[in-house]
């Protein structure tokens, strides 16, 4: 029966594809008149009318998304929200669950793609990441994020993680960010996006719900940049064992 199966993978890939486009172009327009706005007010709308889209889509695709510890936000605070990545739905369920306003950080080159672009290029910092001088700015850039008060967003796997683990090594940028900055982290753990989009399937889809949950805010209250390691070996192992725990549930 896995011919049957693969067949309506990929029949179901199709209507997905076919979801998004529909979205896309509905929210367009008015995502492209908020870049007319002040950055501030443009980066709030912005957010307003991504969560508005994915929250409308995710359900309508089979794959609605819950959310837990949203309470570990507090209110007021910024923070740098670090999340494993095992799928291109990641980007779409974080923009259903994350309250408040945030940017995440992006390839530049995704800036080239047809109609997405314009959305890149208003909702994420952007970095070259083989260009020093463009990750630098984009270091600049986030801590720019973080001082009005926005989330940053970032998956510290660095790229969709294809392994058969829980969580890749982390690169050591979030963790620089917080102990430049002093901003607490808040590790968020993703469960179900990796059932939707297989990595070993091209063109295939699957209907699954998804599970975010946000875990309590780690301080960086004290360290300094010789820490990060400390840091990303804590944070990794919170992340590691919640996943875990999760799994044997």
């Amino acid at each position: 029966m896995n011919w049957l199966k693969n067949l309506v993978g990929r029949i179901y890939a199709l209507y997905v594809l076919i979801i998004f486009i529909i979205f896309m172009l509905i929210f367009l327009l008015p995502m492209w008149l908020v870049s007319f706005y002040s950055l501030r007010i443009r980066l709030r709308k912005f957010v307003k009318l991504g969560r508005l889209w994915c929250r409308l889509m995710m359900p309508l695709i089979g794959c609605p998304v819950r959310t837990i510890g949203r309470e570990n936000f507090g209110p007021g605070q910024a923070y740098i929200i670090v999340c494993n990545h095992n799928s291109f739905i990641d980007i779409p369920a974080t923009y259903a669950g994350i309250p408040g306003t945030h940017k995440s950080l992006a390839k530049k080159e995704m800036v080239k793609t047809p109609i997405f672009g314009i959305m890149y290029k208003i909702g994420s910092v952007l970095v070259d990441r083989k260009d020093p001088a463009s990750r630098k700015q984009s270091f600049v850039e986030m801590k720019e994020v973080l001082k009005n008060g926005i989330h940053m967003l970032l998956y510290p796997e660095g790229t969709r993680n294809k392994t058969g683990q829980p969580l890749k090594e982390f690169y050591d940028g979030a963790f620089s960010l917080a102990i430049d900055t002093q901003q607490p982290i808040l590790p968020t753990v993703i469960w179900g996006t990796r059932k939707i989009l297989p990595n070993d399937k091209p063109f295939f889809a699957w209907p699954h719900a998804v599970k975010m949950e946000f875990l309590p805010p780690v301080s960086t209250i004290g360290y300094d940049i010789e820490d990060v390691e400390e840091l990303k070996a804590k944070v990794f192992k919170i992340m590691w064992d919640r996943y875990q725990e999760e799994e044997k549930s």
